[in-house]
């Protein structure tokens, strides 16, 4: 079982960092993929933190593993390997190795996550300070100190997570992106797991849209009832460029 350094150790040469070459202090967005890998859609948002003036960090949690793509799909996206909780020990790690990075200011980190990357976040807010939370031998919530805001696309809620029983066991800023004809979360169920932030006290926005599963990634192909939705992806960048860009009314609706 890894350390919280040995997984950041392992994660650390699959990582892309993206920003201004220099070491004056921003805040760092972590983005967490879905079970399809890390995708060009992803680099949009990453490179939108930059415009915003953020650091933003590129995650990709089957490099280290040695898992193609196409492995993935047939074996994480069943829910057969890597599930959220299991995961959420990448979060956690990256979380650890970012706050330590030249130039980042660790009092502002924003982690966020698409599909089953948001699962993994939102598992990791249930987290436990034992030996073997999260895959990990010393999963110390510490490595978290600073992370104050969560950006949550079409999360994976179904009967595997743990947002659905789990307490939150901390108080973040949450904007959650929910579609409506998601035919892997009902918004029923959605609304269920994020009431577990709302009872930690996190100020929790939902934005719901007419849309489905992967709706802002171009070009995706799966055999599932997904479709991409040009405005709504344009919506959702801005949505995500305000929500960088802290305080004020980000468009969502306040659950």
């Amino acid at each position: 079982m890894d350390t919280v350094r040995r997984r950041w150790e392992r994660l650390y040469p699959h990582i892309e960092a993206l920003g201004p070459d220099d070491d004056a202090l921003r805040p760092a967005v972590l983005i967490f993929h879905g079970c399809g890998g890390v995708r060009g859609h992803l680099r949009r948002y990453a490179l939108e933190a930059v415009r915003a003036g953020w650091r933003a960090f590129l995650v990709d949690s089957y490099g280290p593993r040695g898992w193609s793509k196409k492995f993935a799909q047939y074996l994480v996206c069943t829910g057969l390997l890597l599930r959220g909780y299991e995961r959420s020990g990448d979060v956690l790690a990256a979380a650890w190795g970012v706050r330590q990075w030249p130039g980042v200011d660790d009092n502002r980190l924003m982690l966020a996550g698409w599909s089953h990357g948001s699962w993994a976040i939102m598992d990791l807010m249930t987290l436990e300070p034992k030996s073997g939370d999260a895959g990990l031998a010393d999963p110390d919530p510490a490595a978290l100190n600073g992370v104050s805001d969560l950006f949550l696309a079409y999360p994976y809620v179904g009967y595997l997570a743990r947002s659905q029983q789990g307490a939150w066991r901390r108080a973040p800023r949450v904007l959650g992106v929910l579609a409506k004809r998601d035919h892997m979360a009902s918004i029923r169920r959605s609304l269920r797991a994020f009431a577990s932030a709302l009872q930690a006290g996190a100020d929790v926005e939902l934005w719901a849209v007419d849309a489905t599963h992967a709706f802002d990634e171009p070009g995706v192909k799966a055999p599932v009832p997904v479709s991409h939705d040009p405005d709504l992806s344009e919506a959702a960048l801005a949505r995500f460029r305000r929500f960088l860009e802290g305080g004020g009314d980000t468009g969502a609706d306040t659950a």
